[in-house]
C-alpha cells in the first residue's frame, strides 16, 4: 500500500480524487501532480533489491495485485574516469537508462502508469510518441494483457524503435505531421472517446515512476545526491519528475541536499532552453523542430511549466548542441566507456562538454548525466559512422597469421 497521496493542479492546486482519470485540472486546464505525505516516515526499503518497486510506499498504487513489472529500473550509475579525464571533471558518472527492459527510462513510467491503469479498471491504452514511449506502452500492455494503441509521425520514428512498437501488437496510426501535432491529436481523441487512456507524460502517475531514477541515484551514492543532474529535455516529464523525487528524499531527510537540474536540447528544437536563457516564465514553441535525435524532436513541449519551475527552484540551467555535437559525444562514450546510448541520449554529454569548457560547471563537482535510451534503438545512426578498415583474411591459406601480424 502506497503512503497518503493526494491529486493536485500544478497551477491552482485544486484538488482531485486518487482515481480521477482525467490528464488536466477541470477547473484552469493545468497539469496533474501526485502529492505524498511523506512528513516523519520510516524508511522501509533499505533492504529491498534494487528497481521501481524497491519503493512501493511511495508509488501512487492503492493494490499490490495490480503490479505490472519487467524488472525495470536498478540501472547502472558508471563512474566514467577516462571521460571524466577528457572533460577534466573528477567526479562524473553515468545513469545509463538504456538498461531497463525495452531499453529507454520511459519503463520506469510505464511500470507504474499501467499498474494504474488496471487498478482503474482501464483496458484501452493510448500514447503519441517519437517512439520510446510506444515501444515502452506496448511491452507493458502485452504483459497486462491490454489495447495498446500508438500514434507516431510518419516516417520519423527509428526503425529499433518501431520494430518493437510492432512486435508486440500494438495497433499504429501514422500522422501526417511531427510529435506535436500527433500528442494533439491523441488529446482529442481521448477526450472524446472515454473508453481510451492516455498514457504520456500528461498521466501523472507515470511521471511517479519516473521520479525514482534520483531516489536509485541517490541510493547509489551512499544517500547523497549529486551536485547536478545533466539529461536531454525533450516533452519534458523526465527533468520535471526526477527534480520531484530529489525533492521527496530531502523532504525524508535521507539527503541534506538537492542537485541543480541541467537540461540540454538540440539547437533546433530547445523552446525550454530558449526560454531559461532569456529568463522568460513562458515558452515560445518552435514550429517546425529539427534535430537528428527523434526522442527529442518536440516544438511544443506539454511540461514546459513543470520543467521551468525545477530548473528555476534548483538554481540550474540550460543549454543547447548541435546535430555535430551530439554525435561527437556519442562516439566518444562509447569509445570511452563502453556505453553505447542513441544520439538524444548524448545530448547530455555534449551539453556537459560545452558547459565544462565554458566554465558553467565546477570540474570539482559530482555531476551524473542521464543517458536515456540505448543506441540499439536507433540503428541508422551507423550510416553516419566512418566504416573501420577491413582485411580480407583467409584463414584457411598457410601463413595467414604471419600475413596478418605484418598488418598489425
Amino acid at each position: 500500500m502506497a503512503w497518503h497521496y493526494r491529486l493536485r493542479c500544478f497551477n491552482c492546486h485544486t484538488e482531485y480524487l486518487p482515481q480521477t482519470t482525467n490528464h488536466a485540472c477541470r477547473k484552469c486546464g493545468g497539469l496533474l501532480e501526485i502529492s505524498f505525505d511523506i512528513s516523519s516516515k520510516k524508511i522501509p526499503w533499505k533492504n529491498r533489491s534494487p528497481g521501481v518497486w524497491k519503493y512501493r510506499e511511495i508509488l501512487p498504487l492503492d493494490d499490490d495485485r495490480f503490479i505490472t513489472s519487467l524488472y525495470e529500473g536498478g540501472t547502472g550509475l558508471h563512474h566514467c574516469q577516462r571521460l571524466g579525464r577528457e572533460l577534466g571533471l573528477k567526479n562524473l558518472y553515468v545513469k545509463n537508462e538504456g538498461e531497463n527492459p525495452t531499453g529507454s527510462f520511459k519503463d520506469r513510467g510505464m511500470t507504474v502508469a499501467v499498474s494504474k491503469a488496471r487498478e482503474l479498471r482501464k483496458r484501452r491504452m493510448v500514447c503519441a510518441s517519437t517512439g520510446n514511449t510506444a515501444a515502452s506502452l506496448a511491452a507493458y500492455s502485452a504483459k497486462a494483457g491490454l489495447e495498446c494503441i500508438v500514434f507516431v509521425p510518419a516516417g520519423k520514428v527509428a526503425r529499433g524503435k518501431m520494430l518493437q512498437v510492432i512486435i508486440h501488437g500494438a495497433r499504429i496510426f501514422q500522422v501526417n505531421g511531427d510529435f506535436d501535432q500527433a500528442m494533439t491529436s491523441v488529446i482529442e481523441l481521448t477526450e472524446h472517446r472515454k473508453g481510451l487512456y492516455l498514457m504520456n507524460s500528461l498521466n501523472p502517475f507515470r511521471l511517479e515512476g519516473q521520479k525514482t531514477l534520483a531516489f536509485e541515484v541517490c541510493d547509489q551514492l551512499t544517500n547523497k545526491a549529486p551536485d547536478a543532474i545533466v539529461l536531454p529535455v525533450g516533452n519534458g516529464g523526465n527533468i520535471s519528475a526526477i527534480w520531484k523525487g530529489f525533492s521527496e528524499f530531502h523532504d525524508l531527510g535521507i539527503v541534506t541536499k538537492r542537485p541543480r537540474m541541467i537540461g540540454i536540447q538540440a539547437e533546433k528544437s530547445a523552446p525550454i532552453a530558449l526560454a531559461v536563457k532569456s529568463g522568460k516564465n513562458r515558452i515560445t514553441p518552435v514550429a517546425s523542430p529539427q534535430t537528428l535525435a527523434t526522442a527529442i524532436r518536440i516544438g511544443s513541449p506539454v511540461n514546459w511549466a513543470k520543467v521551468l519551475q525545477a530548473i528555476k527552484e534548483s538554481e540550474g540551467s540550460a543549454e543547447t548542441v548541435s546535430d555535430r555535437e551530439i554525435l561527437e559525444a556519442q562516439k566518444e562514450l562509447a569509445a570511452k566507456e563502453g556505453l553505447f546510448v542513441e544520439p538524444a541520449s548524448a545530448a547530455s554529454i555534449a551539453g556537459l562538454r560545452k558547459m565544462s569548457e565554458s566554465g558553467g560547471i565546477d570540474r570539482s563537482e559530482v555531476i551524473v548525466c542521464v543517458t536515456t535510451g540505448h543506441g540499439l534503438k536507433d540503428p541508422s545512426v551507423a550510416n553516419r559512422l566512418r566504416q573501420p578498415e577491413s582485411y580480407d583474411l583467409k584463414i584457411t591459406e598457410p601463413h595467414w597469421i604471419e600475413r596478418l601480424e605484418q598488418v598489425l
